[in-house]
This record gives structure tokens, sequence and C-alpha cells, in this order.
């Protein structure tokens, strides 16, 4: 038997554009988790900035992700990474044996009354403490 320590798990979280939904859970899951867990998030079309109402949303659960970058999706983040949660990125999100794969169906906040993006905000904060007690 072995004294190290398990390996960190990682999880990467993606939408179209990592400007909303993603980009809202991977700050849930650093805010919640600290660093028990590796977090990513990318898109496989990323936008410009994140969407301001998601910052706004965040914001007002005190989690500033106005830093944030929507960043690409590439192969290496998936390979890096051990449960992949797609958000609506359909088929072009890749896919690699021996990881995880979970499809989280969520409204996307683009467009979305604050009231809208903020039931979303709400829904992604329970999925992720759900995913905390599975894999932490």
């Amino acid at each position: 038997m072995s004294d190290a320590p398990a390996a960190k798990p990682s999880v990467l979280f993606v939408c179209v554009h990592n400007a909303g939904r993603s980009q809202m859970a991977a700050a849930w899951l650093t805010y919640l988790a600290g660093d028990r867990i590796e977090v990513r998030s990318a898109g496989s079309v990323p936008a410009d900035r994140v969407n301001p109402a998601a910052v706004a949303a965040m914001a007002e659960a005190g989690i500033d992700i106005s830093t944030q970058v929507p960043k690409a999706l590439a192969s290496e983040a998936v390979r890096a990474s051990d449960v992949v949660i797609t958000m609506g990125c359909g088929d072009t999100c890749p896919v690699f044996p021996g990881k995880r794969y979970l499809d989280w169906k969520l409204d996307d906040p683009a467009g979305q009354d604050f009231e809208a993006v903020r039931l979303i905000r709400d829904e992604i904060e329970r999925r992720v403490r759900a995913l905390i007690d599975e894999i932490a």
C-alpha cells in the first residue's frame, strides 16, 4: 500500500461560449471546494467576454467572476480532466475514453432577464454541491 495522497479530482465545464453557465459552474466549484478539486472551463466557440448578467448574478452571491475571460475548448483540457460536464455544446465537445461525461441541461443565460439568470445560477449551485459530495 502506498502512502501517497490520492490525485486531486479535476472537472471541466464546457458550454458553447464559455460566457455564462460554464463560468458560473467553475466559479461555484472553486468557491465551494477550494483547492480540493481542480477546476477548468471552456467553450467550443468562446465569446469576447463573460455575460454581464452572469457576472452580476454571481456578484450577488458574493463571487467575483468579473476578471474571467472565455477560453477556447482544447483537447488537452479534456484529457487532463476526470469529469467533463457539458452544458449545451452538443457534438462539438471532444470525447475521450476513460472520462466521466455529464450533460447538464440548463437554459443559456444569454439574453435572459436577471431573474432568469438568478434561477440558472441557483440551479448550477445545487448541481455543483451535489457533484462535490460525489467526487471530493
